[in-house]
């Protein structure tokens, strides 16, 4: 997980893979199939570990309580210092050429799952009377996404967990009330 996450999947190599997991190509073949299977199957673990904060977040008790997990969640991961800076799933694929397509869509599919999951934990919250009838979940289902994908970036480019809390607090000074 963590080649793919320092190195993107573009810039990752079989041999990159198989020296760090102490394994040759034909076992790595034989156990996860080809980079993309082994890059579908790093991203679940990434869901189940170190994304893990966004289940979490979901179920705080109110939408604001999400939102500011999220982008908590979000800086605590890509400011860890026993992880690449950033956020795998945002950075591993930025630079995936035509012939990677598929993984982008792998991502692309992953994201949109997270985000229908927030939009319906927002949609609730206003149904419920936590967001005002004028909030629209969409939004802010795509603000909370491009803030926490703006941090990754800032986080990949040497930028400090304090420094991110600035972002967050001034996001949250934008939340709905």
């Amino acid at each position: 997980m963590t080649v793919f996450w320092r190195k993107g999947y573009e810039g990752t190599s079989l041999s990159d893979l198989t020296e760090a997991m102490g394994i040759n190509r034909p076992s790595l073949y034989a156990a996860y199939g080809n980079k993309q299977d082994l890059f579908r199957k790093v991203l679940e673990r990434y869901g189940d570990g170190p994304a893990s904060y966004e289940r979490e977040a979901l179920a705080q008790p109110t939408a604001r309580e999400v939102a500011e997990g999220l982008l908590r969640g979000a800086a605590d991961v890509q400011t860890d210092p026993q992880t690449p800076a950033g956020c795998l799933a945002t950075l591993g694929t930025t630079y995936c050429g035509e012939d990677s397509s598929a993984v982008g869509k792998i991502v692309i599919a992953s994201r949109l799952a997270g985000h229908a999951a927030i939009r319906a934990r927002f949609e609730r919250a206003r149904a419920e009377g936590d967001l005002p009838a004028t909030a629209n979940p969409r939004d802010l289902t795509n603000y909370i996404g491009t803030v926490v994908c703006g941090m990754a970036v800032l986080a990949a480019s040497g930028k400090t967990r304090k420094e991110l809390e600035g972002v967050i607090e001034l996001t949250m000074r934008g939340w709905p009330q």
